[in-house]
C-alpha cells in the first residue's frame, strides 16, 4: 500500500519548509498544490523539487482548498491519499502508522493525532462528531463560547474522549485526513462548492458514513500542528461570510428544509447578538469592521 501526500499552500512560505522536510523522510509521494501565493511559497517549494521527489502544481488563481486537493489527487498514484495542511509536521513514522491503521481497521478514512505546541492532542479539534442542528445552533448563538462544557458541545467536540486510544470516529480534522483511493474515487473527492474553505471535510466524512463505511482515529500517526494558518490570512469579514455561508451550504445538503430554516434564524439571531457585543466593545476587531461583517452575513443568509 502506497501513500500520496497532498499539501495545499496559500502564502505558506513560513510553514511549508518544515512540513516538506518531515514528509521527505517518510515513504510517500508528495504533491504540493499552490493556490496563487503572493509570498515566497513557490520558490521555497521549488528548492525541494530540485533535490527531493516533490511535485509542484502552481495555480494562477486561488481555486479554494477543496478544488486544489481534487487537483492534486488527480496527479497522484497512491492507494491512500493523505491530505495535509502546510503547518502540520509529521513525526517520524507517522505515514507508516497511517497505512498500518488502515490495513488493520479496514477504515475508508483515517485521522492522525494533531498535537499542540506542548505535545498534547488538540482536544476538540483532532476529531469531532458530525454536526447536528443542535450543535450548529449552539455554535452560532454563542452558547458554546459562553458555556463550553455544555452537553451538546461536549458531545459534538468529543471533549471527553481518550485521545491516546485508537477508535472509530465520525469526523477527523481536514488538516490531517487520510482516505483510500477507492473511497475518494467513489465519492468524487471534495465538493468544490465549499469555497474557499470550511465544511468540505465535514461533508466528505458525512458522505463516507452515509456509504456505510468506517472512519478511525490513529494516535500513533502524530503530527505537530500550528493551526489556523490559511484562515488566519482572511479578513474578519471574509471569515464570517465563508464560515456561515459554507455552514448553510452543508445544512442545505444534509438537513431537511425545516432544519435549514431554523439554522438560518439562529444565524440571524447570533449575528444580532454579535452586533450588540461589537457595539459594547466585546470584539477585538474594529467596530465598523465587525458590524459590516455581521450585517453582510445577515444579508447573505
Amino acid at each position: 500500500m502506497r501513500c500520496s501526500a497532498i499539501v495545499v499552500t496559500y502564502n505558506s512560505g513560513e510553514n511549508i519548509g518544515a512540513c516538506l522536510e518531515a514528509l521527505t523522510r517518510e515513504d510517500c509521494e508528495i504533491v504540493v498544490v499552490d493556490n496563487a501565493s503572493a509570498d515566497a511559497t513557490v520558490p521555497r517549494v521549488e528548492e525541494f523539487v530540485a533535490w527531493n521527489p516533490v511535485r509542484l502544481i502552481a495555480n494562477q488563481q486561488n481555486l479554494g482548498f477543496g478544488a486544489a486537493v481534487n487537483q492534486g489527487a488527480r496527479e497522484t498514484e497512491g492507494d491512500v491519499l493523505l491530505i495535509l495542511n502546510p503547518d502540520a509536521i509529521a513525526e517520524p513514522g507517522a505515514v507508516a502508522a497511517i497505512l498500518r491503521c488502515i490495513e488493520m481497521t479496514h477504515a475508508a478514512v483515517l485521522g492522525g493525532a494533531l498535537l499542540e505546541n506542548d505535545g498534547q492532542p488538540a482536544r476538540g479539534f483532532a476529531f469531532r462528531r458530525i454536526p447536528t442542528l443542535s450543535a450548529l445552533v449552539f455554535e452560532v448563538l454563542l452558547i458554546n463560547r459562553l458555556w463550553p462544557g455544555n452537553p451538546v458541545n461536549q458531545r459534538y467536540r468529543c471533549l471527553d474522549a481518550d485521545y491516546s486510544k485508537q477508535q472509530e470516529v465520525e469526523q477527523p480534522a481536514g488538516a490531517c485526513l487520510a482516505i483510500t483511493r477507492t473511497m475518494w474515487d467513489k465519492l468524487g473527492g471534495f465538493d468544490e462548492q465549499f469555497f474557499p474553505v470550511w465544511f468540505e471535510d465535514v461533508d466528505l466524512c458525512k458522505r463516507v458514513l452515509d456509504s456505510q463505511s468506517i472512519i478511525f482515529y490513529c494516535p500513533e500517526a502524530r503530527f505537530r500542528h500550528a493551526g489556523a494558518h490559511s484562515v488566519g490570512q482572511l479578513s474578519f469579514r471574509d471569515r464570517q461570510l465563508f464560515w456561515y455561508g459554507n455552514m448553510l451550504r452543508y445544512a442545505r445538503k444534509h438537513f431537511s428544509k425545516g432544519k435549514v430554516a431554523i439554522l438560518r434564524l439562529a444565524i440571524i439571531k447570533g449575528m444580532l447578538l454579535r452586533s450588540i457585543g461589537a457595539l459594547l466593545g466585546a470584539r477585538k476587531a474594529p467596530l465598523s469592521q465587525s458590524l459590516s461583517a455581521y450585517w453582510a452575513v445577515i444579508r447573505n443568509r
